[in-house]
């Protein structure tokens, strides 16, 4: 009787320990599927996001900035200089203007008109140096100094190789959008990096830098407003 006794003991401690044992094995399974890495790599990569600079534009590009003096601006003209400025700076930073800029083609060939020898890559380089003319040293920034006037007259801006001032006619700045404005000063900027284009109209004359770029910003802003 005494045998009976202890031979169900028995039995009963080895049932207990068996299932103690795979609930355990059943825990570290799990425990061991949630804690294995994925395989774009180790559990603590950063995980890319619509806002990650893309790999082919230049940091340059992301560095881009611009430093702007105006006169005769009101607090509303100034709001919109300011748009078409972050605007400028938006579109530097993309891809498809630096694809524009380096394919950009003039009777089948990769270059500008008027492009002072360089190819479209060092032109685009160029742009992002920010190294004016009057102002020396590649910071990355576009150096202006903005002053609104009014004619009459169809000239939406001008500027002279002497001076960093750039003046945008109010007749058409107060009628252009943001983007426009861009498109316009971006336009003249070039200037004060030593681009130039011909007096008159010509049939070359929108593919010089200055014009070509200005219509560029212009069109690739215009998703930015």
């Amino acid at each position: 009787m005494t045998k009976t006794f202890i031979i169900i003991g028995l039995l009963l401690l080895l049932a207990s320990c068996n299932k103690d044992s795979c609930q355990s094995t059943a825990s570290q399974e799990t425990q061991s599927a949630c804690s294995v890495p994925s395989s774009s790599g180790s559990s603590d990569a950063e995980i890319p996001t619509p806002d990650s600079p893309d790999a082919d534009i230049p940091n340059e590009a992301m560095l881009f900035d611009a430093h702007a003096e105006l006169v005769n601006f009101d607090p509303k003209d100034s709001q919109k200089v300011d748009l078409a400025i972050e605007i400028i700076k938006k579109v530097i930073r993309t891809k498809e203007f630096k694809n524009r800029v380096l394919n950009f083609t003039y009777n089948g060939q990769k270059s500008f008109v008027e492009n002072n020898g360089l190819t479209n890559e060092q032109v685009y380089q160029k742009l992002l140096e920010g190294s004016e003319v009057l102002d020396p040293g590649s910071d990355h920034e576009m150096d202006l100094e903005l002053e609104l006037y009014y004619s009459r007259r169809s000239t939406v801006g001008y500027t002279y190789e002497n001076t960093i001032k750039i003046w945008i006619n109010t007749k058409y700045f107060d009628v252009y959008t943001p983007a426009e404005v861009a498109g316009n000063i971006f336009h003249e900027w070039t200037h004060k990096l030593g681009f130039g284009h011909a007096s008159r109209y010509s049939a070359s004359r929108a593919s010089s830098v200055p014009y070509a770029l200005g219509y560029l910003v212009e069109e690739l802003g215009k998703k930015f407003e």
